[in-house]
This record gives structure tokens, sequence and C-alpha cells, in this order.
């Protein structure tokens, strides 16, 4: 009996360990946890503050793994785009925006690399997708880089474990008929903490400066946005 106790604690422990999400990118901690119910990140721009920003995240499992996807939304409730992001690895499988007809699309990623893994090494991330004009494409391309390994910062009166991410971000509009394009370029500097994932980020100068504010249910945001 005492042998059979111990084979079922051990399948009993292994079971366990193969229904816990981990992931290989060393930089997981501080990503979102890995969790089939939405959570919704409300964000305030603290520098004009009735800007606001809402963030869905949650994690599914299909045939090609487990997944967290985020998807950002504007303060009346209309999705900007989504990203999905591989648990194992953390690289982007796919990338969606709102078209100029206002139509989810699903953009063509050319590098998947957006969290790096391990401080001080950059990550490249570029996806392509339909432009404001007709015939016109957007390319977006934004390289990563944590900077100076774990920091404290301050998430909902808690101070937590985090690490700082700055990005360098090209947007260049071309048409590939007439082949004229013209780009804009911009820094950002992000927050991830531990037991959260993204927690805040802003301009260099400060003059955008977003902010999680709270943390809300799915019912309770629904109401939010449809009042």
């Amino acid at each position: 009996m005492k042998l059979v106790s111990i084979l079922i604690l051990c399948l009993l422990l292994v079971s366990c360990s193969k229904e816990k999400s981990i992931s290989t990118n060393s930089n997981y901690t501080y990503f979102y946890p890995y969790d089939t119910i939405p959570k919704i990140y409300l964000f305030r721009d603290v520098a004009h503050g009735l800007d606001e920003q809402y963030h869905r995240i949650y994690g599914l499992k299909d045939s090609y793994g487990e997944h967290i996807v985020v998807e950002v939304y504007a303060a009346d409730g209309r999705i900007i785009e989504a990203l999905n992001y591989n648990l194992d690895s953390l690289d982007v499988m796919d990338h969606m925006v709102v078209d100029r007809n206002q139509k989810k699309t699903k953009a063509d990623v050319f590098s998947d690399k957006l969290i790096p893994d391990g401080s001080g090494k950059e990550t490249y991330f570029a996806s392509r997708c339909p432009g404001f004009l007709d015939s016109t494409l957007i390319l977006k391309e934004v390289k990563r880089k944590v900077i100076n390994g774990e920091i404290k910062v301050t998430v909902l009166d808690e101070v937590l474990p985090a690490i700082r991410m700055d990005d360098q971000i090209k947007l260049t509009n071309f048409n590939p008929f007439t082949k004229k394009e013209n780009a804009i370029e911009g820094k950002a500097v992000n927050y991830f903490a531990k037991g959260y994932g993204l927690v805040e980020w802003h301009t260099p100068n400060k003059k955008v400066h977003y902010r999680l504010e709270k943390v809300l249910e799915q019912q309770e945001w629904i109401k939010i946005i449809t009042r």
C-alpha cells in the first residue's frame, strides 16, 4: 500500500507540473501571467488626465500550444490592435490591426521578436499592414532592449520588481506602385512588473505617459464601454 501511495503521489506531481504554464524566455516572470479568464487593464495618461486606454489580456490553448493575447482598445471601446504571443518563447505569432475601413486585418509579421530574452539583449519586430490611404501600406518596426536589469516600480500602490524596456519605433508609409514613402520615428520607455506585465509606458519627455490605474473583470469592463 505504501508503494502504491508513493506512485500515486508521483503521478499527481507530474500531472501538476504539466499543467503549469511556463516559458523558456527568461523575462517571462515580468510578462502577463497565463490565465484563460480575461483581465482588462485600464491605463490613464497622467500627462493628460482624461485620456484612457484598455488592454484586454487572456490566455488560450490550441493545437499550436498556449498563447497570451493582448488586445488594445481606445477609451470608447474600439479595438485598435491585438498581439498574440507564443507562451513558450514570447515570440509574436499574430498581429491584428484595424484597417482604414475599420475592419480587423491580419498584418504580415516579418520578424516576431518583441520581448527580449535576458538583460541587455535587443529584439527586432516588424509587421506590415494596410495604410490609411488606398494602395498604401505601413511597415512598423520596433527595436527593443532591456535596460539596467531589475528595478522597482509602484503598481497600484504596491512596490514590485520590474524591468525597463526601451523602444526605437519606426513607421514607414509607402506606396508599392509609385515607390513613394515617408517615415516617422519615435522612442518609448516601457515598464513590465512581476505578476502584471506591462504597467507603464511613456515617451522620453513624458508628454505622453500612460500608467496602470485599475485591473477590471470582463463584466465590469463591458458595463463601462457600453454605458
